[in-house]
């Protein structure tokens, strides 16, 4: 923090035009001044000072917060592609279990009409 700028020579002039003796205004300028240099009070400098690293921390903050958008614009881009791969091969392995199951249904219906043809070959033939 700064240091107030104070006058004693002023300061003590002033006390002596109000009737103080110079000895006496010497001694209560005295006290003043080291009041002052125990006092921590802030100048327009050190706010100034403080405004500054403010803004630079902002704008530090700001410049984050655009490195962070844009490395999760990258990740959220390859996760994307990483699920349009996933779904691509679902789709295929998909196409392939759909054309099994049709293999299937058509052997089963072939052999449950063979089975069908059997039984009524041997009821209906038999019998004549």
């Amino acid at each position: 923090m700064g240091q107030v700028a104070f006058d004693t020579q002023e300061f003590v002039e002033t006390l002596e035009k109000s009737g103080l003796k110079k000895e006496q205004a010497k001694a209560i300028s005295l006290v003043v001044r080291k009041s002052h240099e125990v006092a921590d009070i802030a100048t327009k400098a050190d706010i100034n000072d403080v405004k500054r690293d403010i803004s630079d921390v902002k704008r530090d903050i700001a410049d984050v917060r655009k490195d962070m958008d844009a490395r999760f614009e990258k990740t959220e881009a390859k996760i994307d592609s990483q699920i349009a791969l996933v779904r691509k091969d679902l789709q295929l392995e998909m196409a392939g279990i759909r054309s099994e199951q049709k293999l299937i249904r058509w052997m089963l219906s072939a052999l449950i009409s063979g089975m069908i043809s059997l039984i009524i070959k041997a009821f209906f033939v038999a019998s004549v």
